[in-house]
């Protein structure tokens, strides 16, 4: 009995070592050497690939944000504040208290199917919306014209990206609502249009963040 005793606690005192050592080597000094070296090669990205303008943080590259009017009383859902580009829409993912710059609960998609009734009112709302907001003197924007970002939400509900046709297609409208050329702001577009990730990786984007930023630059001048 002592001998078995005493295997026992030679068995738990190696157990208990070898579980302070790990703890410690994988709970303590890796993450530490990971966000140190994070911190050292890719300081931008390690914290959050940070947006600053005169110094003061507006948002995230990695996280969309909405553009909306104060909400005003009685309303539910604020209205678009059309002097902006605004993002992919977030609809069905809720709110919360974290992050009231955009709709979500959770990142995650609506899990609907594409003959949910939900589904389709909420598109051909949206679809609606986008030709009426952004229909103007002189440009009057089709049904066909209107690209499928610009009416259903990622598959994050996060995305801060819309396409080169998304973007182009308000252009009218910003630039009416901002009192500019319509030349400045399809040349703002272009320049903010990032191509395929090594050429073949993913679909041309738009940083909906970025090009307000530059935006609010050009009615500056």
């Amino acid at each position: 009995m002592n001998n078995s005793a005493a295997n026992t606690g030679r068995v738990l005192w190696a157990g208990l070592r070898a579980l302070l050592v790990l703890t410690v080597i994988t709970g303590v000094l890796y993450p530490l050497a990971v966000t140190g070296i994070a911190q050292v090669a890719f300081p931008g990205k390690a914290n959050g690939s940070e947006v600053k303008v005169d110094g003061k943080v507006v948002g995230s590259e990695l996280i969309g944000q909405t553009y909306n009017l104060p909400l005003k009383e009685g309303e539910e859902t604020a209205a678009p504040d059309l002097k902006w580009f605004q993002p992919r829409p977030s609809n069905g993912l809720g709110s919360n208290s974290v992050n009231t710059q955009y709709s979500i609960i959770l990142s995650g998609a609506t899990n609907r199917s594409g003959d949910n009734e939900d589904l389709i009112t909420w598109v051909k709302d949206a679809k609606a919306a986008v030709i009426k907001d952004n229909s103007v003197n002189g440009y009057t924007v089709k049904p066909s014209d209107v690209p499928a970002d610009a009416v259903t939400s990622s598959g994050s509900g996060l995305d801060p990206h819309i396409s080169p046709e998304y973007a182009k297609l308000q252009v009218h409208r910003i630039a009416e609502k901002n009192n500019l050329d319509v030349k400045p702001v399809e040349k703002l577009v272009a320049d903010h249009t990032d191509d395929r990730i090594l050429g073949f990786i993913g679909e041309p984007r738009v940083n909906v963040l970025q090009l307000n930023i530059a935006l609010k630059e050009l009615t500056k001048g």
